[in-house]
């Protein structure tokens, strides 16, 4: 089985950027706070969502298409390879998320961009951001326009989930290491 230990290795010979790491990080801790949600091993499902965008960064183009052989190589289980790879379905890959945390990488992967952004905008960061907040700008489909919304909606329907509960989960998860993303705010 993966280990965050193992994870941070591997993505750290292959992902550089600051922006890539945080977003590997965010991912990560909504992952874990999503393994507790279905009482599933959190520190795995950590380390599956810190690699989920391992090629990224050097084939941006081909995104997850040079993952599965060096993964597998390194001796990462093919189910946690499956799983990184379903988080692009439809739009890179046909690999589709059956299993939980496959149907919670797809979702969070978008999510955690809109959350951040929003965190980004508080003076308190994530420490004190409601999901009242949250779901007001997820609403405004300007605000934080990359991110791809109807994806985040689908990955919620797969995991019959509501987008709000879902969203509470992952701040929760994303609150807990607020100093390490950067997610703390410009208040002290």
């Amino acid at each position: 089985m993966l280990t965050l230990e193992r994870a941070r290795e591997l993505n750290g010979a292959m992902v550089t950027e600051e922006h890539l790491i945080l977003h590997a990080l965010n991912v990560s801790y909504a992952m874990g706070a999503m393994a507790r949600h279905f009482g599933e091993d959190v520190e795995h499902w950590q380390a599956v969502g810190l690699l989920h965008d391992y090629d990224y960064e050097k084939y941006p183009d081909e995104h997850l298409q040079h993952t599965a052989e060096p993964l597998l190589a390194a001796g990462v289980e093919p189910e946690e390879v499956r799983a990184i790879l379903s988080h692009g379905y439809g739009i890179c890959t046909d690999v589709e998320p059956v299993t939980n945390m496959e149907k919670s990488l797809y979702t969070v992967d978008e999510l955690t961009g809109i959350i951040q952004a929003c965190a980004r905008m508080r003076p308190r960061g994530i420490t004190d951001l409601e999901l009242k907040s949250f779901m007001k700008k997820f609403k405004d489909k300007k605000f934080a326009a990359k991110c791809n919304r109807e994806l985040v909606l689908k990955g919620c329907e797969m995991l019959g989930m509501d987008i709000r509960d879902v969203a509470e989960i992952c701040i929760e998860g994303m609150r807990e290491h607020a100093a390490e993303i950067g997610l703390l705010g410009t208040e002290e």
